[in-house]
């Protein structure tokens, strides 16, 4: 990996941290099918790892505003999820890894723009839970399912109740992906080079907060998920 590839590593991560504290998701869907574009073997851990770190720092921030039961339900349906999805990570080439990436941030975008608004039941939890373990694990990009189940919360429940669920089914995925043996050194290795600027994003949410709207913050990643996101097909099949 150059020098310049790990510089738009740092500075990807650096604005997807951000976005997750503030926003409550963005981290995997920005920065995924960039850090696929550079090296595909490091997806998914790398994100993995640095969403835990990421998504800790957020519980503590906002640990009055957490829904618990309704992660819990979350979380009951990641398990199965998480299964799927190392057993995609364990068989899929890294080619179609890649565009499973790719596809996982268009459908999540899609979906956002259809304004899609479902109720938060327990089943409606569940299955987003189990969808997002299995996009998740296989593609680092499990916000999507929780963040449409969870729309109608206000931010700071937002953002505590899905980090909490972000921060468990990360642990989740990767002790799945472990046993699955796709975790190396190498991926530890980056993950290690590139939290600091997963945690320049974390310090940089809260003073920042106050000059970020946040439904124009939401638009802007999402086109600059898509853009990623085309990228990436595109390269795979040139």
């Amino acid at each position: 990996m150059s020098v310049l590839q790990f510089g738009l590593l740092s500075a990807v991560v650096l604005v997807g941290a951000l976005l997750q504290v503030s926003i409550g998701f963005g981290l995997g869907m920005l920065a995924a099918p960039v850090i696929a574009l550079v090296d595909p073997g490091l997806i998914p851990v790398v994100l993995l790892l640095l969403a835990t770190g990421v998504t800790a720092a957020t519980v503590l921030i906002e640990r009055a505003h957490l829904d618990l039961r309704g992660a819990g339900w979350a979380l009951g349906g990641r398990v199965p999820g998480t299964i799927a999805g190392a057993a995609l990570v364990a068989f899929l080439p890294a080619r179609a890894l890649a565009l499973c990436v790719a596809g996982v941030v268009v459908l999540g975008v899609v979906a956002s723009l259809r304004g899609f608004r479902p109720h938060p039941t327990p089943r409606a939890v569940a299955l987003a839970g189990a969808a997002s373990g299995l996009m998740g694990t296989a593609t680092s990009i499990g916000g999507p399912p929780m963040a449409l189940v969870w729309q109608r919360y206000a931010g700071p429940r937002l953002r505590g109740t899905m980090s909490a669920f972000f921060l468990v089914g990360s642990l989740l995925s990767l002790g799945a992906l472990a046993i699955a043996g796709v975790v190396h050194a190498e991926t530890l290795r980056y993950s290690a080079f590139l939290a600091p600027a997963a945690a320049a994003g974390v310090l940089l949410a809260r003073p920042l907060s106050r000059w970020l709207d946040p439904d124009r913050t939401r638009w802007i990643a999402m086109a600059l998920a898509v853009t990623g996101a085309a990228t990436l097909t595109v390269r795979q099949f040139l």
